[in-house]
């Protein structure tokens, strides 16, 4: 009884003390004695006691009763009060002890964060680049510590945020109560601006890490209009939101091979199991969950590893690809929010050229997408998760003429799951293909090296294949054969072909009669049309669309072309040694498009032209030859749009018939050609005229 009171008395001094992180662990402490002590009070009055009541009844009870009244005391005195909530720490937790590559990073996100105007500021990289220990090491910062001190707040948000409990926590761990008790999210952040004026005046930082896609309107919820308060948040999204950003970027091969290797050698005494094998995985399987109506982004991340290995993407063989594999339209509106999506998340990056007014939604031929090589592995990987019959997309890499086992062993490979094909071969492929049946192949990319390729046989069989890409990546233009392969091939709407010599396929055109594009980048073309054997116009009776780039030995466009009648859409661009257009080009009545940008050779347009009455969009920037548009360009009665930036040699006054293009919105020009449309705007109250800003665009040349 006497260390009992002794219990008390201590419970008596803390009760009248500072709640904070200090009161509440004595409070527990001594809460967890006095009940032991009343636990061993009452067997002693149950069992001890029983042996003094045999001997001496009256004075026992005597006894008993003077217990029972301090019990009733010690009860009335002990702290009546619930076990306090256990108290999270919101402090930083110290960086690894081995770090790599991580000091310039922490230097410019230093700087960004103590910039005066930034009060809120994301760091985004995609998992596992080291975005948390950055922001670690950012914590132990002797100048950040001299600035905040100990306002350091660090709340790991995660997938399913709570706000009530991050508030309280925060509460908890400055030693603080709120006002009212937190019921609800909006009761909570009504109760932040107590905390934050409780913890100053020194200034406070605020870290909310691992924010996820889907919770980006959480961090502005902290935001609070008082000085010296700064919120950083870190994501595997670079939420577009957010003004103030920092892009962690992976990091490089050199100290990634650094990191590896000090992890192997702690794996060594520590031991790497395949549970942190998996972890590793599942980290990164988190940026790829998606809403039931974006699961289709999830396809296109995959997609991005049946290209080879640090090469950069053209996105117009995505869209390709996409508007047939996933129906999205052919335009690439869609196309393109995918991969801003993925942009966003930190699971590809873009590289897009500047655009003008006209070319936002349809021009693409200078955009590309690359991809870290980690990431192409993990894309690559999630593709392969089923048996190789089973997968949706087979992704095959063939270094020299080492086929996979499984293709060699069976006469005859089923692949009968499989929409997408790609496979790629290096300089030292020289063997025959074995055979393969992929009856469901709706796209094949082949990408190569060698200067001679030959198409597979199985192609022939492909009755579903809808989009062919084929890729030279070596040095020198490439010649093709068993090209004839594709006149088998009903359902084939779009090829694209890159650093081929079009006259080896030419020799042996076959009727395409599905194909409704072409795509020629990087291609020998010369006058490869001229020796068809059969006219082009009845080889591809349905094309609606010929996009020629940086073909640079085109001089004329081959007046072949100009005998397809469904024709809608001409892109020739960067082609700097094309000089003249054919007479023929009025031939393509239905044509609704026409862009030769960057042609810089080429000096007039034909006056043919006149005869496309529905063409819509006219585009001849950078064309630096052109000196005057065409007399009659007034009878083009559906133009909408004109682009002449660039166009330097174009200062004669405008033609008369010009006045005739009523339905003309958009005019793109620089400053001084500008000038050449003030007299006629009066004309054309709808008509917008932008003045283009310049640009260098080197995005074309290989890494």
């Amino acid at each position: 009884m006497k260390e009992g009171k002794k219990l008390v008395d201590k419970c008596l001094e803390i009760r009248e003390g500072k709640r904070n992180l200090k009161y509440y662990y004595k409070a527990y402490c001594y809460s967890s004695k006095l009940r032991r002590l009343d636990n061993d009070i009452f067997k002693f009055c149950n069992v001890n006691l029983q042996l003094q009541i045999a001997r001496n009844g009256s004075q026992t009870l005597q006894k008993v009763s003077s217990i029972e009244e301090s019990m009733v005391l010690l009860r009335e005195k002990i702290i009546q009060e619930p076990p306090p909530t256990p108290v999270v720490s919101c402090a930083a937790c110290a960086p690894p002890k081995f770090t790599v590559g991580l000091d310039i990073p922490m230097k410019k996100l230093k700087t960004l964060l103590l910039k005066e105007e930034v009060q809120l500021l994301l760091l985004a990289s995609p998992g596992g680049c080291g975005k948390t220990t950055l922001v670690q090491m950012l914590c132990q910062d002797e100048q950040i510590q001299g600035l905040f001190k100990d306002n350091i707040l660090f709340v790991t948000v995660s997938k399913t945020p709570n706000v009530k409990v991050i508030v309280q926590n925060l509460f908890n761990y400055k030693g603080t109560q709120p006002t009212f008790q937190i019921q609800s999210d909006e009761v909570a952040i009504d109760q932040l601006p107590q905390l934050l004026n409780h913890i100053g005046p020194d200034p406070i930082l605020l870290i909310l890490d691992d924010v996820w896609d889907g919770s980006e309107s959480l961090p502005e919820n902290f935001k609070i209009d008082i000085p010296n308060y700064n919120i950083l948040v870190t994501s595997r999204t670079a939420f577009p939101r957010f003004r103030f950003k920092y892009n962690l970027e992976p990091l490089n091969e050199v100290d990634a091979m650094k990191l590896f290797r000090h992890s192997l050698q702690d794996g060594i005494s520590d031991g790497i199991s395949e549970e942190d094998i998996k972890k590793l995985l599942d980290n990164l399987q988190k940026s790829l969950e998606f809403p039931k109506d974006k699961i289709t982004i999830k396809e296109c991340f995959m997609d991005l590893g049946s290209f080879p290995e640090d090469q950069r993407i053209p996105i117009a063989a995505l869209i390709d690809m996409w508007a047939e594999l996933y129906e999205l339209d052919e335009g690439g509106i869609h196309a393109i929010a995918n991969l801003h999506e993925l942009n966003t998340r930190n699971l590809a990056s873009l590289v897009m050229s500047r655009k003008d007014a006209s070319e936002v939604n349809s021009y693409f031929n200078e955009d590309f997408v690359t991809q870290h090589d980690i990431l192409r592995e993990f894309a690559i990987n999630q593709s392969s998760q089923e048996p190789i019959e089973k997968r949706s997309r087979l992704i095959l890499n063939i270094s020299q003429n080492n086929l996979p086992k499984w293709w060699k062993e069976q006469k005859l490979q089923l692949i009968d799951h499989a929409c997408l094909l790609s496979i790629s071969t290096d300089e030292l492929f020289s063997c025959s293909w074995c055979n393969i049946q992929a009856p469901n192949v709706e796209v094949l990319i082949l990408n190569f090296q060698t200067k001679n390729y030959i198409l597979p046989e199985f192609v022939e069989k492909m009755d579903k294949l809808k989009v062919l890409i084929v890729t030279n990546y070596g040095f020198f233009h490439a010649e093709i054969s068993n090209f004839q392969l594709l006149g088998s091939l009903p359902n084939l709407k779009r090829i694209r072909l890159e650093k081929v010599s079009i006259s080896s396929l030419c020799k042996t055109l076959v009727p395409l009669k599905s194909l409704k594009k072409i795509s020629l980048f990087m291609c020998n073309i010369g006058k490869a049309f001229e020796n068809c054997t059969i006219q082009v116009s009845d080889a591809l009776p349905n094309l609606t669309e010929i996009s020629i780039d940086y073909c640079n030995d085109l001089v004329e466009l081959p007046v072949e072309l100009c005998d397809i009648a469904h024709l809608k859409k001409l892109c020739i661009t960067n082609c700097y040694k094309l000089s003249t257009l054919p007479e023929g080009t009025g031939k393509l009545v239905n044509l609704e498009m026409l862009r030769l940008r960057s042609c810089t050779d080429l000096s007039e347009l034909p006056e043919s032209i006149r005869s496309l009455h529905k063409l819509g969009i006219l585009d001849i920037s950078d064309c630096l030859s052109i000196s005057k548009l065409p007399k009659h360009i007034g009878e083009l009665c559906k133009l909408k749009e004109l682009n002449v930036k660039g166009c330097l040699r174009l200062r004669n006054p405008l033609p008369e018939s010009i006045l005739n293009l009523k339905q003309l919105k958009l005019v793109i020009c620089d400053e001084e050609r500008a000038k050449l449309w003030e007299p006629i705007k009066e004309f054309f109250p709808g008509l917008k005229v932008e003045v283009a800003e310049k640009d260098i665009n080197l995005n074309w040349l290989p890494k």
